[in-house]
């Protein structure tokens, strides 16, 4: 094992890449995992929580870690990809550690763990042997006082986690994806996820949450007041918004769309009309939706959205006002590709492809991916009987159908290793 310093800070490991011998990246830490031991003594680090390819995390032991630093990880050898889960005796030094209030039992200093430092010891474990606490501010507008002290000085690491706050993991993770977000409050204790999401902004929380396993959602959603609840599902899209409702009960679901702004509601409601495996089920709301008149600059403006996601930017829908869903007739589409080679200032109008068959409402999951499969689509137009655009289906809407429920926690199969430490899922933590 080699550092290039003797101590390194936890919370600069977040999101840190990691390397195999040949230089090439295979993931990225999410969490450390540490036990606790009796008599004072440090806690020793068991092993890194490593997001590998496909947005698994799985444990990697201390003893496969050759270079450790707060600019990049080195490991050797292969670990199994099964899925990692935290055992009783294990805790997560960014989920569990940072945000702890506790006590320095000299000074009787009272503060709030944003930080905790461990070191290589002569016996080759890493352990953690120091805390950064920051005290609570004495004036509005500036910061506590911080202190880094001895891990046998602090008291508050054994009480139940009643008071434990979310800001310093959320700054360690301020950086992260949705997608990976999620991915990390997934794998925290429920007590401690319901902590972070209270403290993310309804904007973030509702990108969140679009990336999390439906009971997850529920969850969260179940530990926020009804008001709070109803402005997080006002951010989510109108279709994981609805999915999302259809899993409360009646009652529950009833008073927060009651909640809503009348016109977000509307929206969830008449998506939550159609059966669940329809393209009306699954179909969005908000495609990219132009008239005839609007040219292909304002096209290429509005799939540049950097939230779009990429096969909702494929296509401009081109209809006869109203231009919100339901819309006036449907007219064609624009392919993406097809506005490229175009002047500006042409009108979109005139760039139709007036070929593409749509979907109706009622098309079931089978006709939906028969017919992306046929046309070579990543997204196809949903109308009523009257032509009317109602919404669009993409290719990834259709994959959060057709995998299985619990896609995202099925484990690889036994034989599946990736070049990133040469033990087995238990090594080190006995």
């Amino acid at each position: 094992m080699s550092t290039s310093s003797p101590r390194v800070f936890a919370a600069r490991l977040a999101g840190l890449p990691v390397f195999d011998p040949a230089g090439d990246q295979v993931g990225k830490i999410r969490d450390l995992v540490a036990v606790l031991r009796p008599g004072g003594l440090p806690p020793r680090v068991l092993g890194l929580v490593v997001e590998v390819l496909g947005r698994r995390s799985v444990f990697v032991p201390m003893t496969r870690v050759t270079h450790l630093d707060s600019g990049q990880v080195i490991t050797t050898g292969v670990v199994n990809m099964r899925r990692f889960e935290q055992r009783p005796t294990e805790t997560l030094v960014f989920g569990q550690m940072l945000d702890r209030q506790v006590t320095v039992r000299e000074s009787g200093v009272t503060g709030t763990v944003y930080d905790v430092a461990m070191e290589l010891t002569r016996t080759r474990d890493w352990v953690v042997n120091r805390v950064a606490i920051q005290e609570r501010a004495k004036r509005f507008g500036r910061k506590g006082q911080t202190h880094v002290v001895e891990w046998r000085d602090v008291d508050g690491f054994t009480l139940p986690e009643e008071t434990q706050g979310a800001t310093h993991l959320l700054a360690a993770l301020e950086e992260m994806r949705p997608a990976d977000l999620a991915h990390v409050l997934h794998d925290l204790p429920a007590k401690r996820r319901g902590e972070i999401a209270a403290a993310l902004d309804d904007e973030r929380l509702a990108d969140v949450l679009e990336e999390l396993p439906e009971e997850d959602q529920v969850e969260i959603l179940g530990v926020l007041d009804d008001e709070r609840a109803a402005d997080v599902l006002e951010e989510m899209s109108p279709d994981d918004a609805a999915d999302l409702i259809a899993e409360l009960p009646p009652e529950t679901a009833e008073q927060l769309l009651r909640l809503m702004q009348p016109d977000e509601a509307e929206d969830v409601r008449r998506l939550m009309s159609y059966e669940e495996r329809t393209a009306g089920g699954m179909m969005t709301i908000e495609p990219v939706i132009l008239s005839p008149d609007a040219t292909v600059a304002d096209a290429l403006a509005h799939v540049r959205n950097e939230e779009l996601s990429p096969s909702l930017a494929a296509l401009v829908y081109v209809v006869r006002p109203p231009l919100e869903p339901p819309t006036g007739r449907l007219l064609g589409v624009a392919h993406i590709q097809r506005l490229l080679r175009e002047p500006p200032s042409t009108m979109v109008g005139h760039v139709l492809d007036t070929d593409v068959e749509p979907l109706r409402p009622t098309s079931s999951l089978e006709d939906c991916a028969r017919h992306l499969a046929t046309y070579n689509l990543v997204a196809a137009p949903v109308v009523d009987e009257d032509g009317r655009l109602v919404g669009a289906v993409t290719v990834d809407d259709l994959l959060d159908h057709l995998l299985p429920e619990n896609w995202r926690d099925t484990p690889a199969r036994a034989d599946t290793t990736v070049s990133i430490g040469a033990a087995r899922r238990g090594t080190g933590r006995g």
